[in-house]
């Protein structure tokens, strides 16, 4: 064997999103039978492709075509259940707790900490109690039911002050996913509009605040600005260098001093590395991000590796004019630094040197709802139809496996031949309600 035992060597890949999945399925594909057992942790049994979660939120995307199910597409590894608690490197053990609350430790032989990151909360008041995270395909699901139950309690209603606080939804933070879960919701619930007999899409006020001074930092300025000009031409207010001052009881305080009150808010205000390593025994960058290498070794720890949002993978690309510059938090560099990490793992069992990532910035693109679009690929600018059509092929190639590339595309398909759904199921939100009403009756 490659690491001198009679036994497979063991390999635990915490974190089941973009890195966990593509090293497992690379490491799976590359590694003999009996050279290593491979297992996974984490605490959904299915992989979130997020860039589809706007489009499954506002109803162009079946919601169970963007997760990927890891039991089913890794059958080489073993997949746990569990969230990870905590990380003791020098004796080689990863603390456990299943979901049904037992705790239990974990060895390895080779660790790779795929993370990620969390929503990173800021303390303002408010914010915990009325706030809604955009991450995962349970908040995607709940966020559209709760903007279609906002749009039927404005129908029910004659209160005009409950109706105009039913109607406002506030989206905070600028970056894609903040665009992108605020323009095809806005999209959304306009085209549903026509089924209210009492809401017209001139009653709905959608809502923007972003603290830096442009959103979608990822592309050029300039499309940063036209991405602006298209959002408000559709009515949508942008707050740029404002702050988020209050949420308390559903009222917006603005730093500006703009107030109204607001039934959704959004949060999508950046990221943080995931808080699990911050009581490890492993290194980290002062953001706490694990210290890795270009070769995505964690530093000084040659039987551990890292890649994602949680690590600070240096960014070759850059560190000529800037010596410290590390690779962006984005699913562009986790899928391809995970293709390679699993090669580099297969290579170090082996004996081999490991080959250090590289990142090419091909650019990025994003939808603004159904047929408009905003890229910056290749250097070169696109708008409108082009940059929508691009956003789309660009991630159904990147989303794994055929099954959910397949299921993806027909969905579109039978989109556009009968339109999208506009239903409301918040009762799933609360399934026993009911139950509970008739057995006090």
């Amino acid at each position: 064997m490659a690491n001198g035992k009679s036994e497979p060597t063991r390999i635990l890949i915490l974190g089941g999103g973009y890195v966990g999945l593509y090293t497992a399925l690379g490491l799976q594909r590359k590694l003999r039978s009996g050279e290593a057992s491979v297992t996974v942790v984490d605490p959904q049994p299915h992989m979130t492709y997020q860039p589809f979660l706007p489009e499954a939120a506002a109803g162009s995307i079946e919601p169970r075509h963007v997760v990927v199910p890891l039991r089913r597409t890794l059958k080489r590894c073993h997949v746990v259940t569990a969230r990870v608690t905590g990380i003791e490197h020098a004796r080689k053990v990863v603390t456990i707790e299943a979901p049904d609350g037992h705790v239990e430790e974990l060895g390895y032989d080779v660790l790779v900490v795929a993370l990620g990151s969390v929503a990173r909360l800021l303390p303002i008041p408010g914010l915990v109690e009325h706030g809604i995270t955009f991450r995962t395909i349970g908040e995607a699901i709940y966020l559209r039911n709760h903007v279609m139950s906002k749009l039927d309690e404005a129908d029910s209603t004659l209160d005009p002050e409950l109706r105009k606080r039913l109607l406002t939804f506030t989206f905070v933070g600028g970056g894609f996913a903040g665009i992108e879960a605020l323009a095809e919701l806005e999209d959304m619930a306009r085209f549903a509009t026509q089924y209210y007999k009492n809401v017209a899409p001139e009653d709905l006020r959608f809502v923007m605040v972003e603290a830096a001074g442009r959103i979608l930092p990822e592309v050029r300025e300039s499309l940063g600005v036209y991405t602006v000009l298209e959002l408000e031409k559709r009515g949508i207010e942008v707050y740029l260098s404002t702050l988020a001052k209050s949420f308390e009881g559903g009222r917006v305080v603005l730093s500006d001093g703009t107030e109204f009150d607001s039934d959704t808010i959004v949060w999508t205000a950046g990221v943080k590395s995931n808080p699990v390593l911050a009581g490890s025994d492993l290194p980290l960058t002062k953001q706490g991000r694990l210290r890795a290498t270009a070769a995505m070794r964690v530093e000084g720890l040659p039987d551990a590796w890292t890649a994602g949002d949680c690590a600070a993978v240096p960014d070759l690309s850059r560190t000529k004019d800037d010596p410290g510059a590390i690779c962006a938090p984005n699913a562009q560099n986790a899928v391809r630094q995970a293709r390679l990490l699993a090669k580099n793992i297969v290579t170090a069992l082996r004996g081999g040197e490991p080959k250090d990532y590289y990142h090419k910035n091909i650019g990025s693109v994003a939808s603004l709802g159904l047929h408009h679009g905003v890229g910056d690929v290749f250097n070169v600018k696109a708008k409108g139809f082009v940059a929508w059509a691009m956003h789309r092929a660009y991630h159904v190639k990147a989303m794994p496996t055929f099954n959910r590339k397949v299921r993806i595309t027909i969905d579109w398909l039978t989109g556009g031949l009968f339109r999208r759904e506009v239903i409301s199921m918040g009762q799933i939100n609360d399934p026993k309600a009911e139950f509970a009403r008739v057995s006090k009756a």
